[in-house]
């Protein structure tokens, strides 16, 4: 028999309800992150659909809210899945995402640990963590680095991230360019179908923001809130820009 945190749950996503900030496990008010807006009150982030997005300006506290969720799952702050330790583990992440977890509680239905929390400035510790791994039990390697870095990404989700489990990935778009992206949509659409993939996702991008049957949630000063993406920063930016890319350009650098 599997472990149980690795058995097959015959319940579909999403399998992480909700999370909450217990005030009683922050101890330091005016400490990072406790002291960024979105954790002054209550905090409480619910999820009723199979796949979330988080959208918001950089510094609003969206990767160090990805960050807690992933450590409260049993993910390491790197990245990475269950159990893994990326070897440049002391470069490869900030130490928030923990002090978070430690904060959170959760309500599961049920309890899942497998998948996989994906982090885009940590991605190569990770791959080479797992060429690592794969060398030592005399194995051949995964060897992600061997391709162009969004080439890597996109072959690391095709094999990592289509068995059950909850994925938190962390501005996936970083180094995927808009023809990836779509193929990336195309993957969060074989995920969705599959009915046992959970799926929580931080982005700039309004091209994964747009992504069908999604609840799309904007991070401002003060709280999360629901949002269209044509209601997104992000979007009317790049709608300005595509309407007139070469005035917008200059109304810019005018500015």
């Amino acid at each position: 028999m599997s472990r149980r945190g690795h058995r097959t749950i015959n319940l579909p996503a999403p399998y992480l309800k909700r999370v909450w900030l217990d005030p009683s496990k922050v101890h330091d008010r005016e400490a990072y992150p406790f002291c960024l807006p979105i954790f002054l009150d209550d905090f409480e982030l619910s999820f009723d659909a199979a796949i979330t997005i988080v959208v918001g300006e950089n510094g609003t506290g969206k990767s160090t809210i990805l960050e807690g969720i992933a450590s409260l799952a049993g993910y390491d702050d790197a990245g990475g899945g269950k159990g893994y330790m990326p070897v440049d583990h002391s470069e490869a992440r900030e130490k928030m995402g923990g002090q978070l977890g430690k904060a959170l509680r959760a309500s599961w239905l049920p309890k899942i640990s497998n998948g996989w929390f994906f982090r885009a400035e940590s991605f190569f510790s990770v791959a080479r963590y797992l060429d690592k791994a794969a060398r030592d039990a005399g194995q051949v390697g995964p060897d992600f680095l061997s391709h162009s870095h969004g080439e890597g990404f996109l072959r690391f989700f095709e094999e990592r991230c289509q068995r059950q489990g909850i994925f938190i990935f962390d501005e996936p778009e970083s180094a995927l360019s808009p023809a990836r992206q779509i193929e990336f949509l195309k993957l969060l659409r074989r995920m969705e179908d599959s009915r046992i993939c959970q799926v929580i996702m931080a982005t700039h991008s309004p091209m994964l923001m747009a992504y069908p049957n999604a609840r799309l949630l904007r991070l401002g000063k003060y709280g999360l809130e629901p949002v269209t993406v044509e209601a997104t920063d992000h979007y009317r930016l790049m709608r300005e820009f595509c309407s007139d890319p070469h005035g917008f350009v200059e109304a810019t650098l005018a500015e």
